[in-house]
């Protein structure tokens, strides 16, 4: 049986310079790789002081129109240490999607329109796999 080893999640974005900005002052991912062919671009960015996981965006040159999301609830999850920290930050960033105050979460919304859930460090202790 091969083992797997989960490598990266990908977003295709419509403007990359925009999401490059939002995934830096959101979450304070950073590029350290791209590949660009002549109907691509493709950025990797990454923590690499604290976590091995790489989100890949990809832009299509040619697409001409901002992508619809309509109500998926698929998403990229960051734990964090200082939650109401990083609740005010994202406040100030207007990008404040919906919070659940009963499950102690919330969600932040890209430029595309991609859910990003924000978790407090010790959320779901004794449940998590």
């Amino acid at each position: 049986m091969p083992n797997f080893k989960f490598d990266h999640t990908n977003f295709t974005v419509f403007d990359m310079d925009r999401s490059l900005k939002f995934y830096e002052d959101a979450l304070g991912l950073t590029e350290f790789a791209r590949l660009e062919t002549a109907s691509y671009l493709f950025v990797y960015l990454g923590d690499p002081y604290r976590s091995d996981h790489v989100l890949e965006l990809q832009q299509l040159k040619n697409r001409k129109e901002p992508y619809t999301q309509g109500d998926n609830l698929s998403h990229l999850a960051f734990m964090v240490d200082d939650f109401g920290a990083a609740y005010k930050k994202h406040k100030k960033l207007n990008c404040v999607f919906k919070e659940h105050k009963v499950a102690g979460l919330y969600w932040i919304k890209d430029p595309d329109g991609y859910l990003i859930e924000i978790v407090p460090k010790d959320w779901g202790e004794g449940f998590r796999y």
